[in-house]
């Protein structure tokens, strides 16, 4: 990663002429600015039209030869595609920002390995940081996702050829009414899971379970400054399904010292710094065996944990954002 300076709006802007007034050069700053994003949005459109064709072609090669060699080939071969997508959109949105990477924490990972990756959320842009970060440095950034989405046209096909972790859960209504199904949830998850024990695999949680703003952390009566309150379902069940497997929990924290940045002000350059904080945490065998949803001290020390976890991350964030100040 490097760092960079981001170039003055006004850079260029001589060759308009001298007799433009203020509003005139105003006026070609947002003109430039929009052409700016459609040029790269078309540009990152096409790039994902081009791995997105073939991707589907081997999906189906996938789905309908369910050889366990061929299928475990053709994985291979489309975690290869996800990654140069990665490679390329990040290529691409460079040429148009001048952005400054400050990343820390990123040694010692491997593309080998497994993870959890916890996350705090406030735009879209947090998910192409993560991955051009951490892309190659550990396996494919994956996520759960609801069972119902695997008929999605097109992308539930993909979703499951790149290994997707699919979620089935019962809500508390249909619990209530048929207490027998109680666990067959998680057993169903875990086994969806039991193909990453030979593959190396990176989940990734956005836990506080939408993007954290003032006004929704004031209608929540959030107690952190900069987070939401995280949801601990998710990463109960993740660790239920996948937790021997995991090397580590990567605790992960996202800071724009200049606010967040949100996915049309990238595409048209205004991607100008974000740090990236990396802590890597180990996976304690008591995350893994208890019982989330039926043991209550289990769940209480969970959350206990996780709201510990989440006090460190707000007093890191309001640390990074005084240096970044100073």
């Amino acid at each position: 990663m490097c760092r960079g300076q981001k170039i003055p709006a006004g850079i260029g802007l001589e060759c308009a002429g001298p007799g433009l007034n203020a509003n005139g050069k105003q006026l070609i700053r947002k003109v430039s600015r929009q052409i700016q994003g459609l040029v790269t949005f078309t540009v990152i459109t096409i790039n994902t039209i081009f791995w997105f064709v073939p991707l589907i072609t081997f999906a189906l090669f996938k789905l309908l030869l369910p050889v366990p060699g061929f299928r475990r080939l053709m994985t291979r071969w489309i975690m290869a595609m996800g990654e140069n997508w990665v490679t390329l959109n990040a290529k691409i949105l460079s040429m148009g920002n001048s952005t400054a990477w400050d990343v820390r924490g990123i040694e010692n990972l491997s593309p080998q390995g497994w993870y959890l990756v916890l996350v705090n959320h406030q735009t879209w842009t947090d998910i192409v940081a993560l991955q051009t970060v951490f892309n190659r440095r550990i396996p494919f950034l994956k996520f759960f996702i609801k069972q119902q989405l695997i008929w999605f046209p097109l992308l539930g096909v993909a979703w499951w050829a790149m290994d997707m972790p699919f979620m089935k859960r019962h809500p508390k209504s249909y619990l209530a009414k048929h207490p027998d199904k109680k666990g067959e949830d998680l057993e169903a998850t875990r086994i969806a899971c039991e193909k990453f024990r030979d593959t190396p695999t990176s989940v990734i949680n956005f836990i506080e379970g939408t993007r954290s703003t003032e006004a929704k952390r004031a209608r929540r009566n959030s107690p952190f400054t900069h987070l939401l309150p995280p949801r601990a379902g998710g990463i109960a069940l993740a660790l239920s399904s996948m937790g021997s497997m995991f090397d580590a929990i990567l605790d992960v924290t996202i800071v724009y010292p200049t606010g967040p940045t949100q996915f049309w002000d990238m595409m048209c350059g205004d991607f100008d710094r974000v740090i990236i904080d990396i802590v890597k945490r180990p996976v304690e065998q008591w995350m893994i065996a208890g019982d989330y949803s039926g043991d209550r001290d289990f769940r209480s020390r969970f959350h206990r944990w996780l709201t510990g976890l989440w006090n460190e991350k707000d007093a890191r964030i309001s640390q990074i954002y005084a240096e970044s100040a100073a």
